[in-house]
């Protein structure tokens, strides 16, 4: 991981979240057993974790050049003790920590260590990962030439099949390599793990019974404006449980919100953030068969489309922030991306093979507002044409997606 090596070079402290399997502790192995003076530690071992609780200052003062903490939300007594350490020893690439919940989330993390630590999110294998190169999609639409994407996820049409095959697969290595029944199995247990263990540390209650019948609400309204007015009817849950559950869910890096995208245009927005369950394959796995079906299919595929965008804008230079639009006229774009002091550019997702002029409503009412501000705009489509429909708008098949990075064309 290449930004995890430059925070090395620079930053005292860098810390490595996302969810549960997805990576993080083969990642921060094979840097410690590629560096000099390193040493890696697990807190999923009760030896370990037992030495951190009971002498944190020890623990830190370890001696190597490197620390590498495995799980350190397990333990946050040992950030104040990194944290003084670190006052006293400023060089760069002196820990590295990893954990599997959102730790700007957690009380008192993100002031302990403000100016001393950096946050990389790694979140579930992306296509293009999956595939061994790196995606072009998201800096060709940045930079205002998604046409130079056309074709380039190969010709012919997207059947739902083939869709569904990558939907249901998701991005953790572990489900990813099985199949079928296995592959069910082990989403069971990871969500067993994930709400009878983790989410129940992250609160320290013993008893979150609620929580499966939750989760699977939420994955039956992904894509959509996250109500907790709706959720609280439907469950006969008070709403402050909701909110707080919810809350829980997305440090777990189970859920995540999509926030509404607004300015003063002079229209009014409507600002509720959109939910998507943060792996396409355990989304398709809470869903059952119904995550085919004609009804819920839409949902499903855009959901998958947005983590794949989220997961692309986690990696680029450009640092790009992604959020939803809805106009209290009814106006929706699916992905907005903001690149700081950048045009904004806008995405569509469309599960259909061919297009009407309807489909692109909400694009281009957006493209309209934003005036000089628009950058660029796509719709994705499962069929096989590239068409430009507007200045700056562009119909592309879905694959270019998880294209790989082409040269970008000459003015």
């Amino acid at each position: 991981m290449p930004d995890l090596r430059e925070a090395l070079k620079d930053t005292p402290v860098t810390m490595l979240v996302g969810p549960r399997q997805s990576g993080k502790s083969t990642l921060v192995k094979a840097l410690a057993e590629g560096q000099a003076d390193a040493r890696y530690v697990s807190l999923d071992r009760g030896l370990n974790l037992a030495a951190a609780r009971d002498d944190p200052a020890g623990f830190v003062a370890d001696g190597a050049r490197t620390l590498v903490i495995d799980e350190v939300q397990r333990v946050p007594e040992l950030l104040l003790e990194i944290k003084a350490s670190v006052d006293a020893d400023r060089r760069p690439g002196r820990f590295v920590l990893t954990g599997s919940a959102d730790v700007l989330s957690l009380p008192r993390v993100a002031e302990t260590l403000a100016g001393r630590m950096e946050v990389l999110r790694l979140w579930p294998l992306s296509q293009g990962e999956l595939e061994a190169h790196r995606e072009g999609f998201l800096g060709a639409l940045l930079a205002g030439e998604p046409e130079t994407l056309a074709n380039a996820g190969g010709a012919g049409s997207t059947p739902k099949g083939d869709l569904l095959r990558r939907i249901q697969a998701g991005g953790f290595p572990e489900a990813v390599n099985r199949s079928g029944a296995r592959r069910g199995r082990w989403f069971d247990s990871y969500l067993d793990t994930m709400l009878q263990r983790e989410v129940r540390d992250l609160a320290n209650v013993a008893g979150l019974t609620e929580l499966p019948r939750l989760m699977l609400l939420l994955a039956a309204r992904a894509g959509g404006l996250l109500s907790y007015a709706g959720i609280s009817r439907d469950l006969g849950m008070p709403q402050t449980t909701v909110k707080r559950y919810t809350a829980l869910l997305e440090t777990a890096f189970l859920v995540l919100t999509v926030p509404a995208w607004f300015r003063n245009i002079g229209k009014r927005l409507i600002k509720s953030p959109k939910l998507i369950v943060s792996d396409a394959g355990l989304l398709s796995h809470l869903l059952g068969e119904s995550a085919a079906s004609e009804r819920s299919f839409g949902a499903v595929l855009e959901n998958f489309v947005l983590m794949e965008i989220v997961k692309q804008a986690s990696t680029s230079p450009a640092r790009p922030a992604v959020f939803h639009y809805r106009s209290a006229d009814g106006q929706e774009v699916d992905a907005v991306i903001e690149p700081r002091g950048g045009p904004i550019c806008a995405i569509e997702v469309k599960a259909a093979a061919s297009l009407s002029p309807r489909d692109s409503r909400g694009l281009l009412s957006f493209a309209t507002a934003l005036g000089d501000d628009f950058g660029a705009g796509v719709i994705l489509h499962t069929g096989s044409e590239s068409v430009r429909l507007a200045p700056k708008v562009w119909a592309l098949p879905l694959p270019t997606l998880w294209a790989p990075a082409r040269r970008r064309a000459r003015r």
